[in-house]
């Protein structure tokens, strides 16, 4: 099998393994959640993209010029669909641009352009029409891809620096895992710049060759996103639950404690400063830190520190720790909780990934959070 069977092999599967990602999304339990409803057109517009791919590759029109000429430009809606499910997963689209209604109509401008300039050669199916056609498409596709960076790069620009308009889904999600999709997604520009930059190079004759990568690249990196999503989304809709029967809501920006004077008492002082915690549930905050909580007391925070340790024992990592490890065993055991994910009562309990969750309850109990559960069925 040659690499351009591969390919078309690779281009057949993706597709059909996004309709079916598609249709099973359609009809789940949160295909009316406008964040998936994004993302599943995302993965949509990628199958399309690659069925097209296949077909042309394949020559099945290649006797129909109409037909072996109407290539529709699917990979101008990827940035805008992933630009709308990011401001709808981060709850903040009364706040940002509908950049569809202007991409859309430019969208369909695109393609009534290519059908007319394809009307006008229908009669003329010769090696120049072919020639001028390659032109015609690398260019439409270095505008696609110039208005694609710029809605990639205001996208990050939302993410990075407007973090004051989504404050409420970052009490339940940090984000790194759309900060990682940003990451791959730059290399996926740079792959698409070659690809381009090597198409022009050779004076717009087609070169597929240079498009492997990317096609690639673009769909394991776009289908992964995809299952993200479905699995974030599970996790942010368990820790909303939690959070509603645990009955308390961790406080982003909390009022400054000023009943706490600096010459108390320090077991007085460590006794209140650990009901702050306790009472407030300061420890589901997965940033709290030494200086935050220092603030909250007006304290010093090497003075604070040394408190801790005196009447804890523990450092403050260790301490504050100690909460979170000991509401996470109180979900753990309770059969109110029974049908949350592991992961989700970690996370709720202030951890900020599964890896520091499983690593510090380790480190508690000399058990990983499933060995515990387990342990309890006994």
């Amino acid at each position: 099998m040659t690499v351009k069977e591969i390919f078309n092999l690779f281009l057949l599967i993706s597709a059909l393994h996004g309709f079916l990602f598609f249709f099973v999304i359609i009809f789940s339990k949160n295909a009316k959640e406008k964040s998936m409803v994004f993302i599943n057109l995302l993965v949509l517009t990628i199958s399309l993209n690659n069925i097209q791919s296949w077909i042309l590759a394949k020559n099945f029109f290649i006797e129909y010029f109409f037909l072996d000429y109407v290539h529709i430009p699917w990979h101008f809606l990827i940035a805008p669909f992933f630009y709308m499910f990011l401001i709808n997963y981060l709850d903040i689209q009364k706040q940002s641009k509908n950049l569809l209604k202007i991409i859309l109509p430019v969208f369909i401008i695109i393609i009534i352009i290519r059908i007319g300039f394809i009307s006008f050669f229908s009669d003329n199916n010769s090696a120049d029409v072919a020639y001028l056609f390659e032109k015609y498409t690398s260019i439409e596709e270095i505008f696609s891809l110039i208005v694609s960076l710029g809605i990639f790069f205001y996208a990050f620009h939302i993410l990075s620096k407007k973090e004051n308009l989504f404050q409420k889904i970052l009490s339940y999600d940090n984000l790194k895992w759309i900060y990682t999709f940003f990451k791959l997604g730059a290399l996926t520009y740079i792959f698409w710049i070659i690809a381009l930059a090597i198409t022009v190079a050779l004076d717009f004759t087609e070169f597929i060759y240079s498009y492997y990568p990317l096609r690639v690249l673009t769909t394991v990196l776009i289908y992964w996103i995809g299952y993200q999503t479905i699995i974030q989304l599970r996790l942010l809709n368990e820790r909303k639950n939690l959070r509603k029967q645990l009955n308390f809501k961790p406080i982003i920006e909390s009022k400054k404690t000023n009943n706490i004077e600096k010459d108390a008492d320090k077991k007085l002082l460590f006794d209140k400063v650990n009901f702050l915690i306790d009472d407030q549930k300061l420890f589901t905050q997965p940033k709290l830190s030494l200086d935050f909580l220092a603030n909250e007391v007006d304290l010093n925070t090497i003075k604070l520190s040394n408190i801790i340790k005196q009447f804890s024992g523990k450092n403050f990592n260790d301490y504050v720790n100690e909460f979170r490890i000991d509401l996470a065993k109180e979900l753990l055991k309770s059969s109110d909780y029974k049908n949350y994910t592991i992961n989700s009562i970690g996370l709720e309990s202030g951890f900020n990934s599964k890896s520091s969750f499983y690593a510090t309850f380790k480190k508690h109990t000399g058990l990983t959070p499933t060995e515990y559960q387990k342990s309890l069925i006994k």
